[in-house]
């Protein structure tokens, strides 16, 4: 190699151990500065940077793809590393591009690569590095796992997908505190979840403030998955989660058509049949007042078809009561939404001014004490609705993700899991009698013997009822 940054570093092989890097830098003086950035992680890292093919255990080549000269230069680079070492990990700007198919111009013409990343990406670089060539032992930094410090068991994990919102609903300060929609690429997330998955999480809990709109902000730009370009964009971030040896859980969703999309993912099995959608009102002059970016017709056409594609969906929502200049017929006509929508988990809030909220400024302002009375009225209507539901379950075969053993109120030992409709903290649990030693974070199939006002009462499948 003859074009590596002029810093070397020669040692007789015999004496190292360390894993070697062999490092090609084309292009600006940007690109060269992330070479550097790189290099100096490589380095903290205790790899050994190598200025021989015969003695790296693989190269990276940081490419040029500004003009046909540069790009000819890089691929050139990358054909001689691949000839001279094999194992070849590509950066830089040509790894942004795309032939006219919309594949990775640098795999479709070097399929051998081992990975392909764009400008300014260190650390993905540094992940793909990783992979490809374990970097060595660290006595300090291997104190901390790789899906670092998790304040959930360990066996589920939020997985956030992107910060702030480009909403502007007038009971909402979110945008004001976190800004608008900022989506993470969809490689960077994906290798959140493999990372986590690998370290034992059986559930990744998808979270952002609006959890369809994600990759919008990006214009849907594409990234790269363990070497594949790939959308960043709702539909191919379920798709690819999918692929996880865990259960996926989508919350936050915007009632958006494209979602439609994802549903039948979950009727295949890929990602959990569970939506949450904060729906907040269905009456068209409330949200309009809300600024929500849906009506309550629409939303129930909407729920019809996703049932339609997935009859086993479960739905769950969350909904304000008593907004400024809701009218008793306004909050009738919620009512009727809930007994139309047969939503399987609700949550009700009484309307409460937040400081910095365009509603407080809204007229009509309705009593304190009619807000809570309408919260009690919503609550015991979606009540009886949940209740149905869960007793229509009984008798069904459920499989269960066990979070922990317990005590139940009459001093006897239980196991509490969850099923597919069960989201940790927001929603009800399974309570299961079992002789078993049933393991948090394993997975049981259960037969659902009967119901409470918000949890399932179980045994484990093949044993009798307790």
């Amino acid at each position: 190699m003859t074009r590596y940054p002029e810093a070397r570093e020669r040692t007789a092989r015999a004496a190292v151990s360390e894993p070697a890097v062999g490092f090609i830098s084309l292009g600006c003086p940007k690109a060269l500065v992330d070479s550097e950035r790189i290099l100096t992680q490589l380095r903290a890292e205790g790899y050994r940077i190598s200025g021989d093919y015969a003695d790296a255990d693989l190269v990276v080549v940081n490419t040029c793809g500004f003009i046909d000269d540069a790009v000819r230069e890089s691929l050139d680079a990358i054909g001689e590393a691949l000839d001279e070492n094999g194992r070849v990990i590509v950066t830089g700007c040509l790894g942004a591009r795309s032939d006219a198919s919309g594949e990775s111009l640098v795999q479709s013409i070097h399929p051998k690569v081992l990975a392909v990343s764009g400008p300014h990406q260190m650390m993905r670089v540094m992940d793909q590095i990783h992979e490809h060539l374990p970097r060595p032992h660290d006595p300090f930094q291997d104190l901390v796992p790789k899906s670092g410090v998790k304040l959930t068991p360990r066996h589920y994990a939020y997985l956030k997908i992107a910060e702030g919102c480009n909403h502007r609903c007038t009971f909402c300060i979110i945008p004001s505190m976190r800004g608008d929609l900022e989506s993470r690429p969809i490689g960077e997330v994906m290798r959140e979840a493999q990372a986590l998955v690998e370290d034992g999480v059986r559930e990744l809990l998808v979270v952002s403030q609006d959890t369809s709109a994600y990759g919008l902000d990006l214009r849907y730009r594409t990234d790269f998955v363990d070497g594949r370009p790939v959308r960043t964009r709702f539909l191919e971030l379920a798709r690819e989660l999918g692929q996880l040896e865990a259960w996926i859980r989508l919350h936050y969703v915007y009632p958006y058509p494209h979602v439609d999309d994802v549903v039948p993912l979950m009727a295949e099995g890929l990602v959990l049949p569970y939506l949450d959608v904060p729906f907040q009102h269905s009456h068209p002059e409330v949200l309009r007042r809300m600024k929500r970016p849906a009506s309550g017709e629409r939303n129930i056409e909407r729920i019809r078809r996703w049932r339609s594609l997935c009859p086993d969906l479960t739905i769950r929502s969350t909904f304000i009561v008593g907004f400024p200049g809701e009218t008793e017929s306004e909050f009738e006509s919620l009512l009727d939404f809930l007994d139309e929508a047969q939503l399987d988990r609700v949550g009700c809030f009484a309307y409460s001014p937040v400081e910095g909220a365009a509603a407080n400024e809204l007229p009509g302002a309705v009593p304190q004490e009619v807000r809570e009375e309408r919260r009690e009225r919503f609550m015991e209507r979606q009540a009886r609705i949940s209740a149905a539901r869960l007793a229509s379950r009984v008798g069904s075969v459920a499989e269960v993700l066990i979070d922990e053993a317990a005590i139940d109120d009459d001093g006897e030992p239980v196991y509490i899991g969850r099923s597919a409709s069960d989201a940790p903290e927001v929603d009800g649990v399974v309570m299961i009698r079992s002789a078993y030693d049933l393991v948090p974070g394993t997975f049981v199939d259960v037969r659902i013997i009967d119901t409470d006002d918000h949890d399932l009462h179980a045994v484990v499948e093949d044993e009798d009822p307790l």
